[in-house]
């Protein structure tokens, strides 16, 4: 093994200004501005030549090129959450009601840090660096629109495509799927439905077709697609999240709104699923003799997110080189979602893994019985900056130096 790569104070010390600043001021998805600003010039000032606006939003790439070799894309999200904090942070977030609940604000620095890292060090690789900030993640949207607007043919299919997620796990610790072609996320199917009823007054319901009781009928009933009409070998979840109808208690209301959505590992499965979940609306409508039909838009979809195996080992030797294979966990499988495998188009293989954040004590803890851990999409989520974004620096350069061909000075792994 040839000499480590430390991360340097001043990389460190500039990452954590740049998650102090992007966590106090979190954007929604769709609207990530100042956050893809913040990230084009940090990559501007690291050597990086950045493309603002890809994908018709606020999707950025920067490319870092020294001479020939692989091309790796490291990804990153820029959007936060409608989530009001309450973590108490001395710099938690000052836009109400919006709150970087998921870790990308950490995505983005630890992201930062390592594009910094492998600038600086480039006697030791030869390729190109791709980065690309994708906005729109959590409304699974993002990836797919800068694919559509040719991500892949103007800035070159990458050899390897690697992420890393923010997880309840130990600070200083990463997650990595099970050896072999295994699903680490689950693909979902996201849905917005509206049911019309006639509004009336509320004293007179039998004058009136009411859209809540039939949107309360159909929230019930769409348990039974998990409960009774989906295998129980095959994991799966459908969760209402969100209901909307009315004003007052007294008028009764011409529409009611639901968003659901489904997740599942595999795409059989999520299709007999959204195929059920519409059944139930429709009959739903008509059982209640609804004066028009429903209303049903997917909004978004996502595939199974299934790893590249040999590109996921040479991953995950890499981090048990930098960390010791102590602090590098099996994770196992989440039915968390999101739009990262989109990326695995045209051949391109995928690594992604989980970095801990939840600080020492808070583990100790809970796992002692005490309070839980704020999983991710919290209000409480607040990740242990001091030993996760060293962690997630490392973390990125490593992988990525596992691709990018060895140049003069040879390979090596980022020691923290």
């Amino acid at each position: 093994m040839s000499t480590p790569l430390p991360v340097r104070h001043a990389v460190l010390r500039s990452a954590v200004e740049l998650y102090l600043d992007l966590h106090a001021h979190p954007e929604l998805s769709g609207a990530e501005h100042r956050t893809a600003g913040r990230l084009a010039d940090r990559l501007t000032e690291h050597g990086c030549t950045v493309t603002r606006s890809v994908g018709g939003g606020h999707g950025l790439v920067g490319v870092l090129r020294n001479g020939p070799g692989p091309t790796v894309m490291l990804r990153t999200e820029l959007d936060a959450l409608p989530v009001t904090e309450r973590t108490g942070l001395a710099y938690a977030s000052t836009v109400p009601g919006v709150m970087h609940a998921c870790g990308h604000d950490l995505h983005m620095a630890a992201l930062s840090g390592a594009v910094a890292e492998l600038a600086a060090a480039r006697t030791s690789w030869r390729g190109t660096v791709l980065v690309v900030g994708q906005p729109a993640e959590e409304t699974l949207t993002g990836a797919r629109a800068m694919l559509d607007d040719g991500l892949y043919e103007r800035f070159g299919t990458p050899d390897a495509v690697l992420a890393q997620h923010a997880a309840p796990l130990p600070a200083g610790t990463l997650g990595h799927p099970a050896p072999g072609p295994a699903p680490l996320m689950a693909g979902s199917v996201c849905v917005d439905v509206t049911v019309h009823g006639r509004g009336g007054h509320a004293a007179t319901p039998h004058l009136a077709v009411d859209p809540v009781l039939t949107a309360a009928a159909i929230v019930l009933r769409l348990q039974s697609v998990v409960a009774r009409e989906t295998s129980p070998a095959e994991q799966a979840v459908l969760t209402v999240g969100s209901m909307r109808a009315g004003e007052r208690g007294n008028i009764i209301p011409d529409t009611a709104e639901l968003s659901l959505c489904m997740r599942a590992f595999s795409g059989p499965v999520l299709d007999r699923m959204e195929a059920a979940a519409e059944r139930i609306v429709r009959a739903e409508c008509v059982a209640s003799g609804c004066p028009r039909e429903p209303d049903i838009t997917v909004t978004a979809r996502s595939p199974v997110l299934v790893p590249d195996p040999v590109l996921t080992a040479a991953v995950r030797g890499a981090h048990e080189s930098l960390l010791g294979p102590d602090r590098v966990l099996d994770f196992g499988t989440t039915t968390a979602t999101e739009d990262f495998p989109w990326f695995a188009e045209g051949g391109a293989p995928t690594a992604y893994w989980m970095l801990g954040v939840t600080g020492a004590r808070q583990w100790r803890t809970a796992r002692a019985g005490g309070e839980p851990v704020p999983p991710n999409h919290a209000p409480g989520f607040a990740p242990d900056v001091r030993t996760a974004l060293p962690a997630g620096i490392g973390a990125m350069v490593s992988a990525a130096r596992q691709v990018l061909g060895a140049g003069p000075g040879g390979g090596g792994e980022v020691a923290l």
